[in-house]
């Protein structure tokens, strides 16, 4: 009966950590989600779309970033967008706003 008593603990131990490991899962999803729209909302400005569709191209931002892991899939995607405007931007100098912008993301979620 002992043996039982032991498992029983186990999951309940284990059950907690998956608890607190999926809130800090979703707290950095959110925060990456943060992030990717304040980035969207500023190359929107940069590339002179209309006010109008900023938070639409935002969103697009965000989408972007779930093709594949790291921040590469939505460098590509601006670097792109902005190439058919003829605007051009080196790579280093987006990642470099989008460092700026996930510690602006984390700043706000820790308020």
């Amino acid at each position: 009966m002992k043996h039982h008593n032991q498992h029983h603990h186990h999951n309940h131990a284990s059950n907690h950590l998956e608890k607190t490991y999926a809130h800090k899962e979703e707290d950095s999803f959110r925060t990456l989600a943060k992030r990717n729209k304040l980035f969207g909302l500023w190359i929107a400005e940069q590339l002179g779309m209309d006010r109008s569709i900023h938070d639409s191209y935002a969103n697009e931002v965000i989408i972007a970033d779930l093709a594949e892991p790291g921040p590469m899939d939505i460098i590509r995607k601006v670097m792109n967008d902005a190439e058919l405007r003829g605007i051009y931007f080196k790579e280093d100098f987006l990642l470099q706003r989008l460092d700026y912008f996930d510690s602006v993301a984390h700043e706000e979620s820790e308020e």
